[in-house]
């Protein structure tokens, strides 16, 4: 069997790795240089197994429209003459509502969970480096009031079996030493104790040289233009390097996979939301954070990885536009400097920005299509690195005709009719 991956990002490196471990012959086609080279790039760093939550939420549109009064708002809209755009952000606000978190939720966390028990197993087949830590994320309230909310997030967590621990100030110091320095700008935390943190372009990067060893052929620099359709089958796809065929075919190109598939048919609601990050060295390790902090006001994370910290958030609506602009990243750089003023040197910030392939229900969409050789693993949002692992091992029992480990109701296409 020949399969054909379409993106080297976190989400297909990790396919095109389970696939080769069941012996199977994969080619990956990217048009970057090399792996990691998009969304995966410079995320938030967090594997946030317990925060996973659909952005749709009851209450949120009226946050939204709060949070774009603040200076150091957390989400932009950039209006747009967009039949999508608007389709998107009105099928988002129809999940707002408690039935459709509860039932979202559970869909996410299913594969969430299932993302957090492989990795390890993972990681003692293949060891790699990519700035590991297990010490869970801290969830920083600065009022009393999100400490007292949080409540209902706990009830939640203990339902899903999600450890976790709610601390006061001097419990928030305990586990973030660095945060004594600013102790009057927060009351209290939430610790998720099964997160961990680490560097998903370095895990890309390493996992895809794993994966050449077991034979894995990665093409770089080649444009993905089209699918080639014969009945219900993909025969080929068309490159700027010319058609390269295969037996199946896994869609992981992340927001650029509704471009793709449109054309043949197959409309998903998966909508580019741009994110920010800055990278800055470690200038004082005591001082800096010593896993992830989210900064519950601003929705800024700040997470340590190694020598450096990465802090990144910021939601903007504004369709596929991966501009940079000069105060683009003002936002983090003063979430940092206000809770890490010693830690880092944000003089010397590194600034990026993404597209994160959001689905306006939170869930991904993984596994087969109306075409019987063509499988989807794609539309993540701001998860793909925390459900990497467990979506890339399900659709690859599929793609092999196995039985996935978990249940699949409610995370494939055809939940969109598809």
């Amino acid at each position: 069997m020949r399969v054909v991956i379409l993106g080297a990002g976190i989400i297909g490196v990790t396919t095109a790795y389970y696939l080769a471990r069941q012996g199977v012959e994969v080619e990956v086609l990217d048009r970057q240089r090399e792996p990691g080279m998009e969304t995966s790039f410079a995320n938030a760093g967090e594997l946030s197994y317990g925060m996973t939550s659909p952005w749709a939420a009851p209450g949120v549109p009226l946050k939204a429209i709060k949070w774009m009064f603040m200076r150091h708002r957390p989400l932009t809209i950039r209006p747009q003459l967009s039949a999508t755009m608007w389709a998107w952000c009105a099928r988002m606000v129809a999940n707002c509502n408690a039935a459709s978190y509860a039932l979202n939720k559970g869909r996410m966390v299913r594969i969430s969970n299932y993302s957090r028990d492989v990795l390890p197993e993972l990681l003692q087949e293949v060891p790699i480096d990519f700035d590991l830590r297990e010490q869970g994320t801290l969830q920083l309230f600065r009022k009393q009031q999100q400490l007292d909310a949080s409540r209902a997030d706990q009830d939640v967590l203990a339902q899903y079996d999600s450890p976790f621990e709610v601390l006061d100030r001097d419990g928030c110091i305990a586990v973030e030493p660095g945060l004594a320095h600013v102790a009057d700008k927060f009351v209290g935390g939430l610790r998720l104790l099964s997160d961990r943190t680490g560097d998903c372009r370095k895990f890309t990067q390493a996992l895809a040289a794993k994966a050449a060893e077991l034979g894995v052929t990665f093409r770089y620099n080649v444009t993905i233009g089209g699918l080639v359709v014969e009945g219900d089958r993909i025969v080929g796809v068309d490159t700027t390097d010319g058609r390269v065929s295969g037996d199946r075919f896994v869609c992981a190109m992340g927001p650029y996979a509704p471009i793709l598939l449109k054309q043949v048919g197959i409309r998903l609601p998966i909508y580019p939301i741009k994110g920010y990050s800055i990278t800055l060295p470690v200038t004082d390790s005591d001082a800096a954070p010593q896993s992830t902090i989210m900064d519950e006001t601003f929705k800024v994370a700040i997470t340590r990885l190694g020598d450096r910290i990465r802090v990144a958030g910021q939601a903007e609506i504004s369709g596929y536009n991966t501009r940079l602009g000069s105060h683009a990243t003002d936002a983090v750089r003063h979430v940092v400097s206000d809770l890490f003023p010693k830690g880092g040197d944000v003089g010397k910030a590194q600034g990026w920005t993404g597209l994160r392939p959001m689905t306006p229900d939170g869930t991904p969409v993984l596994g087969p299509t109306r075409y019987r050789n063509l499988f989807l693993n794609t539309g993540h949002g701001t998860l793909g690195w925390t459900m990497a692992c467990g979506s890339a091992r399900i659709v690859a029992d599929l793609v092999t005709g196995q039985a996935p480990a978990i249940d699949m109701d409610g995370l494939t296409a055809a939940r969109y009719g598809q």
